[in-house]
């Protein structure tokens, strides 16, 4: 009788397929569209990013104030609203304000008067996260398309730095189930350029890192020594734009819930079980077999208790 993982995998199969006419676009997918194009100065993109960030207010705000917001000059407002394909800031503002009429009305009213207290907006907060993400998932081909690719590397880097180690074990433990020989890689410096080097001469194609704020320098010199070495790296993260997502080749860029004192991570978690899901698709065969061979030294050795 096959365990609840095994048949989990058996079941959960993501299916192709591109987005139904329906199925609304997360406005952070859609901002990314715009942004993501064209190559940004520093300044140019950390307005981008405050817009992805503030959509709802910042759509509406005046270019005297948006620059005074990010802390750039208006001159620099209007160079970005060209850079991104528009005629003006004015043109930019239309566009941005239709994006943030849809996100104001899709929100249930419910949820945005019920908040009482501050765990409740944190909650809220990853709710809309969880929404954005799920918005995403009406396309998963790109989530397919990765998870092939990480299946077939071998050995896979699985790559967390800081407050990103959290994410990086998770996935490693579960990809340890399904994938014959992942490498995990929670210290930067010389012990991360180690085995990205190692990684390359055994093979290995690709690196997933997680990048979560704040963001680690060390993970950046990590990506650049990767990329240098010849490997392909896929990236969750919480920022489409900037010097991580630059060193990518893939980004998945996931919002996380930043109400709270300590940042929390239900879409970078969800996130990383889509690409697990896609990693057993790839390869159903070696999955069973692994699952199956798991189950029996579990047993053997009495790994878990009985429920």
């Amino acid at each position: 009788m096959p365990s609840p993982q095994q048949s989990r995998a058996q079941a959960s199969a993501i299916t192709s397929g591109k987005k139904a006419p329906e199925a609304s676009v997360a406005p952070t997918s859609q901002l990314r569209e715009l942004f993501d194009g064209p190559r940004l100065s520093p300044g140019q993109r950390r307005i981008a990013q405050y817009l992805i960030e503030h959509i709802t207010e910042a759509a509406f705000l005046s270019i005297t104030d948006l620059a005074e917001r990010v802390g750039v000059s208006q001159p620099s407002v209007t160079r970005f609203a060209a850079a991104v394909g528009f005629s003006g800031y004015p043109a930019l503002r239309e566009r941005l304000q239709s994006i943030a009429l849809s996100v104001l009305g899709s929100t249930p009213p419910a949820l945005a008067e019920a908040t009482s207290n501050e765990l409740q907006a944190a909650v809220d907060a990853e709710i809309e996260n969880l929404e954005n993400l799920r918005r995403d998932f009406a396309d998963p081909d790109e989530v397919i398309r990765v998870g092939r690719a990480l299946s077939k590397s071998t050995p896979l880097t699985v790559l967390g730095l800081r407050i990103s180690v959290s994410l990086a074990e998770y996935f490693a433990y579960a990809a340890r189930r399904i994938h014959p020989d992942v490498r995990l890689v929670t210290r930067g410096g010389s012990v991360a350029y180690d085995a990205l080097l190692q990684s390359r001469e055994a093979g290995g194609t690709w690196v997933l890192a997680f990048g979560m704020p704040r963001h680690a320098q060390e993970t950046l010199t990590a990506l650049r020594v990767a990329r240098s070495a010849g490997l392909q790296v896929a990236l969750i993260t919480d920022l489409g734009l900037g010097p991580l997502a630059d060193e990518a080749d893939v980004t998945f860029t996931i919002g996380t819930g930043s109400r709270l004192v300590f940042d929390s991570y239900a879409a970078p978690v969800v996130m990383s079980a889509a690409l697990l899901q896609a990693m057993t698709d790839a390869d159903p065969e070696r999955t069973q077999a692994r699952l199956e061979e798991y189950e029996q030294v579990a047993e053997q050795h009495q790994f878990f208790l009985k429920d």
